[in-house]
């Protein structure tokens, strides 16, 4: 864990992640590998069971005569029988599409369509009768056996087959997942990736973090994210550690402290979450009490660790979005050393990490890992050349010659900063940065990490095109609401106050306005990895954003 991003040699070739699969069927038959949680009861897949499973779906894909390099699609939450039919996906020679369980009508509808899938596989949902009405009849639907999943071919249908007896390896040049990217505008773009693209970034991750096969992952963020397909799945066939999956969300803290994970990884949104649930059973000035004295304080932050179920993990991190630095510092007084990383679908989420931890390098994404060739162009634009890099867009050679440069690096669309020492940090998104009505440029992603630092602050987005100040909107945390709104409404006027004496005076906020209404992926108002859709809020709620008021602290219905 110790170890420098810098001091490892990096070689662009790779092991195949399918040999890796034989490997432990060969040698560690008997170890179990995932644990699925169903009805209260903690079900385990060793790693022959495993394999057994994806050799029979590898044989059914192949009794289906499709040809080679079909798009095979995965609409479920995280799940064995996800791991194990992508698995089998896989070794038929075929191309994985996962879709994002939370998807609406017109994302599932344009991605099988896109991507051509003659056959989809249903498993957990939320909703699973609206999610399931919207595949088309011409699709064959398979359904892993999960209470739910009502589509006409069973799982024990579809495997009822002899597993394949050989060991096929897939060229490492050949594809092996289109990622639809869960963007905040348009339709979705399909990123490619080889085997060698994804691969490289999981076996080289696993060295980054020391990971071994006694290391123990919850999967809970989406399969159908690049983060967890690369660094959690993917890692996993590399390093042998052990997945555990959770059941539903009512029983996600059991479930965590079953897996007790050496490993846990979360977004902002969940570690915000994590913070609201400790201090509604703590009020915080109690709380920064007992964690100042001597030998209370450790025992107290070894308690809540407990609590958490991450009394065991070794290492904590955070990406998709900036985490407040505000947030990670209150962590570290439980002795829970948030370490931020970058990357994206296009690079197989492999930027960027703060490891090991440094308190005085809090706000920054970190270090390049190995093998990792990061630069700032003269517009402020973070550059990435890595093996890891996509190999473009699915049936899309414009945007894909206009994402590289030239010279061959991607254009990831986050500005940012390096300093001396070659810590990134991002300013924002060049795509969100908006013009004021007096023709200045606002970064907003800086102003909303400060207004963040207010712990009843659970949401924000700072808009303004064409105004003549920006605003922020925000939403509540649930914890925040049992207060008055005269309370809340001063504890907003001092963040708004305190906010706009470090901005210039073109970035100085004319107000704050408070939505009742929590944004979600439900209402369209995140994407599934919980990032806010901008471009959608500002358009739903144009009207409340360019009012008139009288107040600087606005609540609305």
């Amino acid at each position: 864990m110790s170890r420098d991003n810098n001091e490892r040699a990096v070689s662009s070739e790779v092991e195949s992640p399918i040999s890796r699969l034989y490997f432990w069927e060969k040698e560690h038959a008997d170890t179990v590998y995932m644990t699925q949680p169903i009805d209260g009861r903690y079900i385990e897949f060793t790693w022959q069971e495993t394999l057994v499973q994806a050799r029979k779906v590898a044989a059914a894909l192949r009794s289906r005569n499709y040809p080679k390099g079909s798009r095979i699609a995965i609409l479920s939450k995280n799940c064995a029988h996800w791991i194990i039919a992508d698995m089998g996906i896989g070794m038929a020679g075929h191309v994985s599409v996962p879709i994002f369980a939370t998807a609406g009508k017109g994302t599932i509808e344009y991605v099988l369509e896109h991507a051509e899938c003659p056959l989809v596989f249903v498993g957990k949902l939320d909703e699973p009768e609206a999610s399931i009405s919207y595949l088309p009849g011409n699709i064959e639907q398979v359904a892993f056996p999960y209470k739910g999943a009502d589509v006409p071919v069973s799982w024990d249908e579809f495997t009822n087959i002899a597993p394949i007896t050989d060991n096929p390896i897939p060229d490492m040049d050949d594809i092996y997942s289109i990622i639809y990217t869960s963007g905040s505008t348009g339709q979705p773009k399909g990123v490619v990736h080889t085997f060698r693209t994804l691969s490289w970034a999981a076996s080289h991750s696993i060295h980054t973090l020391d990971v071994t096969d006694q290391d123990r992952i919850m999967s809970y963020l989406p399969l159908a994210h690049i983060t967890e397909r690369a660094l959690v799945q993917l890692s996993s066939y590399y390093s042998g550690m052990r997945l555990f999956f959770v059941e539903s969300l009512d029983t996600f803290t059991r479930d965590v402290k079953y897996c007790a994970p050496t490993l846990f990884v979360s977004v902002p949104r969940l570690w915000t979450k994590f913070q609201m649930g400790i201090l509604s059973k703590v009020s915080q000035k109690k709380l920064s009490f007992l964690l100042h004295l001597p030998i209370i304080g450790k025992k107290i932050a070894a308690q809540i660790r407990k609590q958490l179920g991450l009394d065991s993990a070794r290492y904590y991190a955070s990406g998709s979005a900036p985490l407040a630095p505000a947030t990670i510092k209150w962590f570290t007084k439980l002795g829970i050393n948030i370490s931020e990383a970058w990357g994206m679908t296009e690079n197989s989420a492999y930027g960027t990490c703060c490891v090991p931890f440094r308190e005085d390098k809090i706000g920054s994404i970190g270090k390049a890992y190995n093998g990792v060739d990061m630069r700032v162009a003269e517009d402020g634009e973070i550059q990435v050349k890595a093996p890891c890099v996509m190999i473009g867009y699915y049936k899309d050679q414009e945007k894909t010659s206009g994402v590289f440069t030239n010279d061959g690096y991607l254009r990831t669309g986050d500005k940012g900063v390096v300093d001396s020492e070659g810590y990134f940090t991002i300013t924002g998104r060049l795509k969100d940065i908006f013009k004021t009505a007096k023709g200045k440029y606002v970064t907003p992603a800086p102003i909303e990490a400060k207004i963040m630092e207010n712990e009843i602050v659970e949401q924000v987005c700072v808009t303004g095109n064409n105004l003549a100040q920006p605003v922020g909107l925000l939403v509540l945390s649930e914890e925040a609401k049992k207060e008055s709104n005269s309370a809340i409404s001063a504890s907003l006027l001092q963040t708004l106050e305190a906010v706009n004496l470090t901005l210039e005076s073109h970035q100085k906020l004319d107000r704050l306005i408070v939505f009742s209404e929590q944004w979600s992926v439900d209402n369209d108002l995140l994407t599934p990895t919980l990032k806010v859709k901008r471009h959608t809020i500002e358009e739903k709620f144009a009207s409340v954003i360019t009012d008139t008021y009288r107040d600087k602290v606005v609540w609305t219905r």
